[in-house]
Protein backbone atom coordinates (compact mmCIF):
# COMPACT_ATOMS: atom_id res chain seq x y z
CA UNK A 1 0.00 0.00 0.00
CA UNK A 2 1.63 3.75 -0.94
CA UNK A 3 -0.06 6.60 0.79
CA UNK A 4 -0.17 10.41 0.90
CA UNK A 5 -0.84 12.14 3.96
CA UNK A 6 -2.13 15.86 4.57
CA UNK A 7 -2.86 18.24 7.48
CA UNK A 8 -5.21 20.96 5.74
CA UNK A 9 -3.12 21.07 2.11
CA UNK A 10 0.38 20.62 3.53
CA UNK A 11 2.02 17.14 3.43
CA UNK A 12 3.03 15.68 6.41
CA UNK A 13 4.57 12.60 7.08
CA UNK A 14 3.29 10.34 9.68
CA UNK A 15 -0.32 10.46 11.47
CA UNK A 16 -0.58 11.58 14.59
CA UNK A 17 -1.61 9.03 17.46
CA UNK A 18 -3.85 11.65 18.53
CA UNK A 19 -5.95 11.66 15.44
CA UNK A 20 -9.99 12.09 16.01
CA UNK A 21 -10.26 9.75 13.35
CA UNK A 22 -8.32 6.47 15.24
CA UNK A 23 -9.90 7.88 18.73
CA UNK A 24 -13.39 8.86 17.64
CA UNK A 25 -14.21 7.32 13.91
CA UNK A 26 -14.69 11.17 13.11
CA UNK A 27 -14.48 11.44 10.13
CA UNK A 28 -14.93 10.19 6.34
CA UNK A 29 -13.88 8.17 3.52
CA UNK A 30 -14.53 7.59 0.23
CA UNK A 31 -13.29 4.05 -1.81
CA UNK A 32 -12.68 4.95 -5.78
CA UNK A 33 -12.22 2.67 -8.88
CA UNK A 34 -9.18 3.70 -10.68
CA UNK A 35 -8.55 2.56 -14.09
CA UNK A 36 -5.62 3.13 -16.34
CA UNK A 37 -4.47 6.42 -14.37
CA UNK A 38 -7.81 7.95 -14.13
CA UNK A 39 -10.63 7.90 -11.23
CA UNK A 40 -14.18 7.76 -13.67
CA UNK A 41 -16.32 8.72 -11.10
CA UNK A 42 -14.14 11.36 -8.87
CA UNK A 43 -16.86 14.29 -8.91
CA UNK A 44 -19.67 12.09 -7.63
CA UNK A 45 -16.99 11.01 -4.66
CA UNK A 46 -15.95 14.25 -4.01
CA UNK A 47 -19.70 15.84 -3.93
CA UNK A 48 -20.25 13.11 -1.51
CA UNK A 49 -17.24 13.40 0.66
CA UNK A 50 -18.10 17.50 0.78
CA UNK A 51 -21.63 16.80 1.66
CA UNK A 52 -20.24 14.91 4.40
CA UNK A 53 -17.89 17.28 5.53
CA UNK A 54 -20.54 19.88 5.85
CA UNK A 55 -22.84 17.57 7.56
CA UNK A 56 -20.15 17.07 10.53
CA UNK A 57 -18.75 20.26 9.67
CA UNK A 58 -15.53 19.51 8.84
CA UNK A 59 -13.43 21.37 7.08
CA UNK A 60 -12.62 20.16 3.58
CA UNK A 61 -9.52 20.35 2.00
CA UNK A 62 -8.61 21.40 -1.65
CA UNK A 63 -10.14 19.61 -4.20
CA UNK A 64 -7.12 20.07 -6.88
CA UNK A 65 -4.89 18.87 -4.29
CA UNK A 66 -6.46 15.58 -3.13
CA UNK A 67 -7.27 14.31 -6.27
CA UNK A 68 -3.93 15.00 -8.12
CA UNK A 69 -2.52 12.85 -4.81
CA UNK A 70 -4.97 9.96 -5.62
CA UNK A 71 -4.16 10.12 -9.70
CA UNK A 72 -0.64 10.16 -8.36
CA UNK A 73 -1.33 6.64 -6.70
CA UNK A 74 -3.74 5.56 -9.09
CA UNK A 75 -1.49 2.35 -11.46
CA UNK A 76 -2.11 2.03 -14.85
CA UNK A 77 -4.10 -1.39 -14.32
CA UNK A 78 -7.14 -1.80 -11.70
CA UNK A 79 -6.69 -0.14 -8.32
CA UNK A 80 -8.86 0.80 -5.78
CA UNK A 81 -8.32 4.33 -4.52
CA UNK A 82 -9.37 5.06 -0.76
CA UNK A 83 -9.51 8.97 0.67
CA UNK A 84 -10.19 8.85 4.81
CA UNK A 85 -10.70 13.05 5.66
CA UNK A 86 -10.64 13.13 9.59
CA UNK A 87 -11.55 16.32 12.35
CA UNK A 88 -7.73 16.08 12.84
CA UNK A 89 -5.59 15.99 15.99
CA UNK A 90 -6.51 16.87 19.27
CA UNK A 91 -6.60 15.92 22.56
CA UNK A 92 -8.53 13.43 25.20
CA UNK A 93 -12.65 13.90 24.66
CA UNK A 94 -15.59 14.60 22.87
CA UNK A 95 -15.91 17.71 21.64
CA UNK A 96 -14.80 18.91 18.40
CA UNK A 97 -11.60 20.91 17.41
CA UNK A 98 -11.03 23.93 15.22
CA UNK A 99 -7.78 22.95 14.10
CA UNK A 100 -6.87 21.80 9.94
CA UNK A 101 -8.98 17.95 8.89
CA UNK A 102 -6.41 15.26 8.06
CA UNK A 103 -6.56 13.73 5.05
CA UNK A 104 -5.25 10.35 4.24
CA UNK A 105 -5.14 9.26 0.37
CA UNK A 106 -3.82 5.64 -0.63
CA UNK A 107 -3.94 3.35 -2.96
CA UNK A 108 -4.97 -0.74 -2.87
CA UNK A 109 -5.11 -3.64 -5.25
CA UNK A 110 -8.21 -4.62 -6.40
CA UNK A 111 -10.48 -7.33 -3.80
CA UNK A 112 -10.41 -10.71 -4.90
CA UNK A 113 -13.64 -11.69 -7.30
CA UNK A 114 -16.74 -12.76 -5.46
CA UNK A 115 -17.56 -16.23 -5.11
CA UNK A 116 -20.18 -17.33 -7.88
CA UNK A 117 -23.40 -17.90 -7.79
CA UNK A 118 -23.45 -15.14 -4.88
CA UNK A 119 -25.47 -16.12 -2.05
CA UNK A 120 -26.62 -13.54 0.59
CA UNK A 121 -26.92 -14.43 4.17
CA UNK A 122 -29.50 -12.94 6.39
CA UNK A 123 -27.52 -10.84 9.01
CA UNK A 124 -28.57 -10.69 12.77
CA UNK A 125 -26.57 -7.36 13.13
CA UNK A 126 -28.97 -4.48 12.84
CA UNK A 127 -28.70 -0.88 10.91
CA UNK A 128 -29.39 1.66 13.36
CA UNK A 129 -31.35 4.73 12.80
CA UNK A 130 -29.10 8.05 12.77
CA UNK A 131 -30.39 10.61 10.58
CA UNK A 132 -27.66 12.97 11.03
CA UNK A 133 -25.28 10.50 9.81
CA UNK A 134 -27.37 8.73 7.44
CA UNK A 135 -26.31 8.50 3.61
CA UNK A 136 -23.08 9.97 4.16
CA UNK A 137 -19.83 7.44 4.69
CA UNK A 138 -18.82 8.05 8.08
CA UNK A 139 -15.95 6.34 9.48
CA UNK A 140 -17.87 4.18 11.73
CA UNK A 141 -18.47 0.93 10.47
CA UNK A 142 -18.79 -1.71 13.22
CA UNK A 143 -22.01 -2.52 12.16
CA UNK A 144 -20.69 -3.60 8.90
CA UNK A 145 -17.59 -4.86 10.34
CA UNK A 146 -19.98 -7.46 12.58
CA UNK A 147 -22.05 -8.32 9.85
CA UNK A 148 -19.15 -9.01 7.47
CA UNK A 149 -18.13 -11.26 10.22
CA UNK A 150 -21.73 -13.19 10.52
CA UNK A 151 -21.61 -13.56 6.73
CA UNK A 152 -18.42 -15.54 6.81
CA UNK A 153 -19.38 -18.03 9.74
CA UNK A 154 -22.07 -18.50 7.63
CA UNK A 155 -20.51 -19.20 4.72
CA UNK A 156 -21.53 -16.71 2.90
CA UNK A 157 -19.64 -13.82 0.97
CA UNK A 158 -22.23 -11.37 1.38
CA UNK A 159 -25.13 -10.73 3.14
CA UNK A 160 -28.61 -8.09 3.74
CA UNK A 161 -28.83 -6.06 6.98
CA UNK A 162 -32.09 -4.83 7.87
CA UNK A 163 -33.14 -1.99 10.57
CA UNK A 164 -35.09 -2.45 14.33
CA UNK A 165 -38.11 -2.75 11.75
CA UNK A 166 -37.07 -5.54 9.87
CA UNK A 167 -36.79 -3.30 6.22
CA UNK A 168 -33.42 -4.15 4.34
CA UNK A 169 -31.69 -1.37 4.34
CA UNK A 170 -28.22 -2.52 2.77
CA UNK A 171 -26.00 -5.67 2.03
CA UNK A 172 -22.45 -5.11 4.21
CA UNK A 173 -20.28 -3.44 1.45
CA UNK A 174 -23.04 -2.76 -1.00
CA UNK A 175 -26.68 -1.33 -1.79
CA UNK A 176 -29.28 -3.20 -2.93
CA UNK A 177 -31.59 -3.21 -5.83
CA UNK A 178 -34.92 -6.09 -6.11
CA UNK A 179 -37.35 -6.39 -9.09
CA UNK A 180 -40.57 -7.33 -8.17
CA UNK A 181 -44.03 -6.98 -9.91
CA UNK A 182 -42.02 -5.32 -12.83
CA UNK A 183 -40.40 -2.70 -11.09
CA UNK A 184 -36.53 -2.22 -9.54
CA UNK A 185 -36.86 -0.97 -5.79
CA UNK A 186 -33.72 0.22 -3.98
CA UNK A 187 -34.28 0.80 0.33
CA UNK A 188 -34.67 4.49 1.34
CA UNK A 189 -31.09 5.53 2.96
CA UNK A 190 -32.71 8.63 4.35
CA UNK A 191 -32.79 7.14 8.37
CA UNK A 192 -29.71 4.94 8.11
CA UNK A 193 -27.61 3.55 5.31
CA UNK A 194 -25.42 4.86 3.17
CA UNK A 195 -26.16 6.37 -0.50
CA UNK A 196 -23.68 4.45 -2.77
CA UNK A 197 -21.95 6.10 -5.93
CA UNK A 198 -23.40 3.58 -7.77
CA UNK A 199 -26.82 3.46 -6.58
CA UNK A 200 -26.83 6.92 -6.90
CA UNK A 201 -25.96 6.70 -10.94
CA UNK A 202 -28.78 4.13 -11.48
CA UNK A 203 -31.43 5.95 -9.55
CA UNK A 204 -30.21 9.17 -12.14
CA UNK A 205 -29.78 6.84 -15.20
CA UNK A 206 -32.27 4.34 -15.07
CA UNK A 207 -35.84 4.80 -15.37
CA UNK A 208 -38.27 2.34 -13.70
CA UNK A 209 -36.82 2.49 -10.70
CA UNK A 210 -37.80 3.30 -7.17
CA UNK A 211 -36.47 4.43 -3.83
CA UNK A 212 -38.72 3.16 -0.90
CA UNK A 213 -39.65 0.55 2.02
CA UNK A 214 -37.87 -3.21 0.87
CA UNK A 215 -39.07 -5.40 3.44
CA UNK A 216 -37.59 -9.22 4.26
CA UNK A 217 -40.45 -10.83 2.70
CA UNK A 218 -40.26 -8.39 -0.35
CA UNK A 219 -36.73 -9.16 -0.62
CA UNK A 220 -37.42 -12.64 -0.21
CA UNK A 221 -39.93 -13.20 -2.69
CA UNK A 222 -38.15 -10.98 -5.05
CA UNK A 223 -38.32 -11.78 -8.87
CA UNK A 224 -34.19 -10.78 -9.32
CA UNK A 225 -31.73 -8.93 -7.00
CA UNK A 226 -28.32 -7.43 -7.60
CA UNK A 227 -26.13 -5.55 -5.53
CA UNK A 228 -23.89 -2.79 -6.07
CA UNK A 229 -20.84 -0.32 -4.88
CA UNK A 230 -18.38 2.12 -6.44
CA UNK A 231 -15.71 -0.56 -6.89
CA UNK A 232 -17.37 -4.07 -8.19
CA UNK A 233 -20.01 -2.41 -10.05
CA UNK A 234 -23.25 -4.61 -10.74
CA UNK A 235 -23.41 -7.44 -8.72
CA UNK A 236 -25.99 -10.25 -9.37
CA UNK A 237 -27.00 -11.93 -6.80
CA UNK A 238 -28.19 -15.59 -7.34
CA UNK A 239 -29.48 -16.66 -3.43
CA UNK A 240 -31.11 -14.87 -0.14
CA UNK A 241 -30.92 -16.75 2.72
CA UNK A 242 -32.24 -20.44 1.34
CA UNK A 243 -34.72 -18.87 -1.98
CA UNK A 244 -32.79 -18.99 -5.33
CA UNK A 245 -33.15 -16.46 -7.28
CA UNK A 246 -32.90 -16.48 -11.26
CA UNK A 247 -30.63 -14.28 -13.60
CA UNK A 248 -33.86 -12.25 -15.39
CA UNK A 249 -34.23 -10.88 -18.56
CA UNK A 250 -34.63 -7.57 -16.26
CA UNK A 251 -31.27 -8.04 -14.66
CA UNK A 252 -29.32 -9.28 -18.45
CA UNK A 253 -30.93 -5.58 -19.36
CA UNK A 254 -29.65 -3.56 -16.14
CA UNK A 255 -25.96 -5.20 -16.28
CA UNK A 256 -25.97 -4.54 -20.22
CA UNK A 257 -26.99 -0.67 -19.80
CA UNK A 258 -24.68 -0.33 -16.77
CA UNK A 259 -21.34 -1.77 -18.44
CA UNK A 260 -22.44 -0.26 -22.13
CA UNK A 261 -22.10 3.52 -20.08
CA UNK A 262 -19.12 2.48 -17.87
CA UNK A 263 -17.25 0.32 -19.81
CA UNK A 264 -14.46 0.89 -16.77
CA UNK A 265 -16.48 -2.17 -14.79
CA UNK A 266 -15.80 -4.61 -17.42
CA UNK A 267 -11.87 -4.49 -16.44
CA UNK A 268 -12.27 -5.57 -12.95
Amino acid sequence: MSSILFCGNERIGVLSPQDRGLAYGDGLFETLLAVDGGLPWWPAHWHRLAQGAQRLAIELPDENTIHQAALSLAVAQPAVVKIILTRGESGRGYLPCDGPATCIVSVHPLPPALPQPLTLHWCRTVVTEQPVLAGIKHLNRLENVLARKECQLAGHPEGLMSDREGRVICATSANVFVHADGQWLTPDVSACGIAGIARGWIISHVGDVRVGTVTRRMAGNAEAAFLCNAVRGIMPVAGIGARRLDQTAALDAMQAFFLAANPFFGNT
